[in-house]
Parts: structure tokens; C-alpha cells; sequence
């Protein structure tokens, strides 16, 4: 056993750190169907020499992100290995779903091993890897496909130990990987995915007796009926969220709530109770403190508060009192969430259509694009354009400014 100084050297020309090694390797790993679970601690273990050979997965992903060969980066095979090593191409050409499940084990957790609850936390970090990949693209069936994946490993582990806290967090921990999966189907917008995925989740959630997760079902299933168009089942998810016992406990959560409440209420068009539940939520968030949360509670704030109550006004036919909430989201939103920022951008678009300020909304929606850059738009952000480019024809067939825009949507299609 010793230093690695291939490694070192090779992570010095590329100007890498540890983590920036583990952000490449996760993404490489998520790229191949397989949950992102490499942490820093794997990694120093190869840099000292203790770990002399990273498992089939993760030295896959490794080669894939370095552009070297395991023995280039000064890693040794074991002897029982070289001999007969299977070629790892065909097991990449295997489907994502039943290569995932029987191969995408992290390092610290062999089939014999008891699980305890630092293998959870692990489990959890790889979680927190797939929302920030969310977060910053959108859904897709990469994403959705990666977080069965984790939920099903999570499954696996559960006769390893007989704790109960310990099988409880990992049924907990399934539901959210799942919810994850039921999410990236909405914003996809393959929403029979998307409820089934939910119904599972509920089910993995009672399970563990995970309040916080049902509640994140249940509002997910409210814009399952937000995007079908039908506002009782809508409401009745909404309501059902505001119910959970978790917002009976948390402030934050009960904001949530309600603000996914007054959208189902203002697609009723029923304005009074969608403006009352707005101004529960913004009472409820005044009141929420910084209290550790799950990782797909961290794009709600202030400002997605103002996204959502945009969403609200724009229903309403309040269109400047959307522009004005639509503005503020976007002066609060941070970098790092850039599709809900896109969101935001094509909803603030809507609202300055809707006051028929039509060359300031091509302006505005044109932004969408330069948001999202070279990556495709989710379905949910194209169906929002897709009613901006109707409203545009249908307030000014005639104008400079919507052929401009149509000729800027069909550019953008061809590449996308």
C-alpha cells in the first residue's frame, strides 16, 4: 500500500480537488443509469493507495471522465481480476433498469455488510446529486430512470439489517428517490408515469413513516392535476397536503401547501379562496425557521413563493400583479436553479402578453433560451412557451415582432 501519484498528478494538470473529481465522476455514473455515489472520502482513499482498484462502476465512470485508463491514473488490477476481466461496453448496452439494480451498490456497502445509518446518509448524498441535476436542468427519463435506480438499491438493503430505525429510513428514503422519479415524469410531462411513480411513493412513505415525503407526494399529485387540467383532483391533492402531518410541524411546509392550494383554487377560478391561501402561505413562510430539511425542499423561499403566487394572479387574469410577483421571483431565485428561473422568465413573459406589451414579452420569453443554454427545454417550460407563442399570434398575427419570434422558435427547435 502507498501513495498514488498518477492520480494526484493527473487531477493537478486537469486543476481538480476532490470534490470537483467526485462532481464529475457522479455525473458520468448517472450518465450510465447508475446512482451518483462516490464521495470525497472514496476518493482519498485512492489518492493514499489504500483503495488499490475502485469497483466496476465507478472505475467505468472514472476512465469515462479522466479519459484514462484505470492503469494510466496508477491504479493496479487484482490478480484474480486481469486475467479475466469482462469487457465493461456490453454491461453499458445493458437497460438502464436492471443494470442499475443488481450493479449500482457504493463502495462502503458489500452484500454481506450490516447496514447501519452511515450507509444511509450515503444513500442520501447520491439523493441530494440527482435534485441538484434537476434543479439545474429539468426532468428527462436519464434522471427519472437514476432515481428508480437508487430507490430500488435502497429496497435491496433493507433485509441487511434488522433495525428498525435504520428499515424505516430506508423505506423513507426509497419514497423519496421514487417522488424524485414521479417529479422528473411531470416535468417531462408524461404524467401517467408520473402518477404511478406518486402512487408508489405514498405507499414506500407509509412505510417509513415518512410524514415530510407524503406531503411532497401529495403536492406533486396536485400539479399532476394542475397540468391535466383538472382542477378537483387538483384541489383535492393540494388538500391533502395541507393535511399532512408535517405541516402541522413545520411552517415551511405548511407554506408549501397552501401556495400549491391557492394554484388549485385560481384554476378553479375561484379567487377568493386562492388569494386567502396565498396570504396563509406567505404567513406560514414568515414564520418557518432554518431547521435541517430534505434536499428537494431547497428551491422553495421567498421568491419561489412569488413564482407560485405569479402563477396564481396569472390564472386570476391578474396579469400586472403576475409581472410584479414574476419580477420579484426572479430577483430572489438563485443561480443554481435555472430551470425554475426559466420558469419564472416564460411566466413573466405570460404576464406582460396579457397587458399587450407584445415586443417587452418576446424580449422577456427570448430569455427562456439564453437560460437554459445548449440543453433541451423540459417539456413543461416548452408547453409554457407553447402558450405564449398561441397568445403572441392570437393578440398579433400581423406583427414584426411575432414573425421575429416564430423564426426565432423554429431556429431554437432545430436545435434542440
Amino acid at each position: 500500500m502507498g501513495d498514488n501519484p498518477e492520480l494526484r498528478a493527473v487531477m493537478k494538470e486537469l486543476g481538480l480537488t476532490r470534490p470537483d473529481l467526485v462532481l464529475m465522476v457522479n455525473r458520468e455514473l448517472l450518465a450510465l443509469g447508475c446512482p451518483g455515489t462516490l464521495t470525497v472520502r472514496t476518493v482519498a482513499t485512492w489518492l493514499s493507495g489504500q483503495s488499490r482498484w475502485p469497483q466496476g462502476r465507478i472505475r467505468t465512470a472514472l476512465e469515462r471522465a479522466l479519459k484514462r485508463t484505470p492503469e494510466q491514473l496508477g491504479f493496479i488490477p487484482p490478480y484474480a481480476a486481469q486475467p479475466h476481466v469482462p469487457p465493461e461496453e456490453p454491461v453499458l448496452r445493458r437497460n438502464f433498469l436492471a443494470a442499475s439494480a443488481a450493479v449500482a451498490l457504493p463502495p462502503a456497502i458489500s452484500r454481506g455488510h450490516a447496514v447501519g445509518h452511515s450507509d444511509v446518509d450515503r444513500l442520501t448524498a447520491s439523493l441530494k446529486t440527482l435534485t441538484e441535476l434537476d434543479d439545474h436542468r429539468g426532468g428527462n427519463g436519464s434522471l427519472e430512470a437514476a432515481a428508480l435506480a437508487g430507490a430500488n438499491h435502497a429496497l435491496s438493503k433493507v433485509e441487511c439489517t434488522t433495525s428498525e430505525s435504520v428499515q424505516k429510513r430506508l423505506y423513507s428514503l426509497a419514497a423519496d428517490y421514487t417522488a424524485t422519479a414521479g417529479f422528473s415524469c411531470i416535468d417531462d410531462r408524461r404524467l401517467d408515469s408520473a402518477e404511478h411513480h406518486l402512487e408508489t411513493a405514498l405507499r414506500l412513505a407509509g412505510l417509513g413513516n415518512d410524514h415530510v415525503t407524503t406531503l411532497r407526494v401529495f403536492n406533486c399529485l396536485s400539479m399532476v392535476g394542475f397540468q391535466r387540467n383538472t382542477p378537483l383532483a387538483a384541489l383535492s391533492a393540494a388538500r391533502a397536503a395541507q393535511d399532512a402531518r408535517a405541516t402541522r410541524r413545520d411552517p415551511f411546509l405548511a407554506s408549501l401547501a397552501h401556495a400549491r392550494t391557492a394554484i388549485a383554487h385560481s384554476t378553479a377560478h375561484d379567487r377568493q379562496a386562492a388569494l386567502r391561501c396565498l396570504g396563509r402561505a406567505c404567513d406560514a413562510l414568515g414564520r418557518a425557521d432554518g431547521r435541517e430539511r430534505p434536499a428537494w425542499t431547497t428551491f422553495y423561499g421567498p421568491a419561489e413563493l412569488a413564482a407560485l403566487s405569479a402563477v396564481v394572479h396569472q390564472l386570476l387574469g391578474d396579469s400586472a400583479q403576475s409581472e410584479s410577483a414574476s419580477h420579484r421571483a426572479l430577483a430572489g431565485i438563485p443561480p443554481q436553479f435555472r430551470r425554475n428561473r426559466a420558469s419564472a422568465t416564460a411566466r413573466l413573459a405570460l404576464a406582460q402578453l396579457g397587458q399587450h406589451d407584445i415586443e417587452q414579452a418576446a424580449d422577456t420569453a427570448t430569455g427562456v433560451y439564453a437560460l437554459m443554454g445548449a440543453d433541451p427545454l423540459p417539456p413543461r417550460l416548452r408547453s409554457l412557451l407553447g402558450d405564449f407563442h398561441r397568445g403572441l399570434i392570437t393578440l398579433a398575427p400581423d406583427s414584426p415582432v411575432t414573425r421575429e419570434w416564430t423564426d426565432r422558435v423554429h431556429a431554437q427547435g432545430a436545435h434542440q
